[in-house]
């Protein structure tokens, strides 16, 4: 499993009020999150991200509330992946269930830049930032969560063996 795209960088403390708003939770479908994904922060994000884009940010990334609505929001918007310094452990937890690749990696968040393109190897956790060659290595995937991300996290894997 692999990823590619261009970067949009943040900081410390990217909490999921900024992902995604309160004021849109009344709608909880994928597409109608993704239309307001980061304007908090990042008001040209929605309309500027691309399929396969990443995101790469530094420490306690999706701390605040625990709604599961700001990685669906992140994944409904395009981007493949969340590369951060830490991930607040419910965030972390939420993005595995609903599909959504993540990899704590310190020097890559600290070295990639906003605009760099970004090649992801999940299989050997290898980061690869293009425009400069150089490669960061995080954890991989276990095999189980490789399995999990591949049909779409813990929920859709719970909903296919029930069918």
């Amino acid at each position: 499993m692999k990823a590619k795209g261009t970067v949009f960088k943040y900081g410390d403390n990217v909490d999921t009020d900024v992902i995604i708003p309160a004021r849109y939770l009344n709608d909880s479908r994928p597409e109608a999150l993704a239309a307001h994904c980061m304007e908090d922060i990042d008001q040209s994000f929605p309309n500027r991200v691309k399929q396969g884009d990443i995101i790469v940010a530094n420490k306690n990334f999706g701390c605040g509330s625990s709604r599961e609505h700001a990685p669906i929001a992140i994944k409904a918007s395009g981007i493949s992946c969340v590369i951060a310094e830490t991930f607040a452990r419910i965030f972390y937890r939420n993005a595995i269930n609903i599909g959504l690749p993540i990899l704590e990696c310190p020097e890559a968040a600290q070295a990639i830049s906003a605009g760099d393109e970004v090649e992801i190897d999940f299989t050997t956790g290898t980061i690869t930032n293009v425009k400069s060659g150089k490669t960061y290595q995080a954890a991989p995937f276990p095999v189980f969560m490789q399995e999990l991300m591949a049909v779409g996290g813990l929920v859709e894997r719970t909903k296919r063996k029930l069918a």
